[in-house]
């Protein structure tokens, strides 16, 4: 059993629709803790970072609140830093920008690959970028490209490598994205060739390939599910996970015991109904943390 601790990021200001601040309330209210306690976990919920009220600031940058963006990932890398390596980090969002400070931070316990479930391949730079939203930049950052107000949290360059990263769930790319992970040689499951070769093709082939590195972060936007099964999201992309195949995965990569710290985010309750996507992402982490049917 793990010795689970919490954070919440409730942070919006990285993406073009408001509301996913109130996500980390969401996962909270769906029951995240109580459902990992039951599975036998110590869990310790240590709260949120401290986020600006977006309505209180000026935004005058092309790189939407990048200085804002940049001091929430600072405390966020900052409370990951400072956890022992042997807790089991959980991150609540808001939106996906936070990544970069919950990785960057993590992987000052050891080299880290990072399983990004995801629609979109978030790997924009400031200057390829159609929109200026930092949630589809994190990994550009993360992978030393970008903004140095970010890259400076872990004091500049790279903190992830390419071959330490795989995608699982893409269906919505910008051609300089797919460019740059072409380049990169990223490890990138779509979810055409999911369909032809399964969801289990693809756990089985991220476990292998990043199973010798010291952590594994798994970083799970909701967005990857169809937008069917979870509505409460602000970029929805048909033809996504059915919900047997996002559990599927969980349990999968479950099964090794290596996946050492997540990130939930982007469920947003003002396009939910019921919290249903919240549960749905709630269920999907007691997946990953060990229940089984039998």
């Amino acid at each position: 059993m793990k010795k689970i601790k919490i954070l919440g990021v409730p942070l919006d200001m990285g993406a073009g629709r408001r509301g996913v601040d109130m996500g980390v309330s969401a996962l909270r209210l769906a029951g995240l803790a109580e459902s990992l306690e039951s599975l036998g976990h110590s869990v310790e919920d240590c709260g949120n970072v401290e986020v600006p009220v977006v309505e209180t600031v000026r935004d005058d940058e092309f790189l939407r609140y990048g200085g804002l963006i940049a001091k929430t990932c600072q405390r966020t890398y900052d409370w990951c830093r400072g956890i022992s390596p042997d807790d089991f980090a959980i991150v609540l969002g808001g939106d996906h920008s936070l990544s970069m400070g919950s990785i960057s931070g993590l992987a000052q316990h050891g080299r880290t690959g990072v399983i990004w479930i995801d629609a979109h391949t978030d790997i924009n730079t400031p200057d390829s970028s159609p929109s200026g939203n930092l949630h589809g930049m994190p990994l550009s950052h993360l992978l030393g490209y970008g903004d140095e107000r970010l890259t400076g949290i872990w004091g500049g360059g790279a903190v992830l490598r390419p071959e330490d990263l795989v995608y699982i769930g893409v269906r919505s790319v910008d051609g300089r994205e797919r460019r740059l992970v072409s380049d990169l040689n990223i490890r990138a499951f779509t979810m055409k060739e999911i369909d032809e070769k399964g969801i289990a093709y693809a756990a089985r082939d991220a476990i292998a390939r990043l199973s010798h590195l010291d952590r594994i972060h798994v970083s799970f936007d909701v967005d990857v599910l169809d937008p069917s099964i979870a509505p409460g999201v602000g970029t929805p992309v048909r033809g996504g996970l059915t919900y047997r195949e996002a559990h599927l995965l969980m349990e999968l990569l479950s099964e090794p015991g290596f996946v050492t710290s997540l990130d939930i985010v982007e469920v947003n309750p003002i396009l939910d109904h019921k919290n249903i996507t919240a549960a749905i992402a709630v269920e999907m982490v007691t997946s990953l943390l060990g229940k089984a049917i039998i």
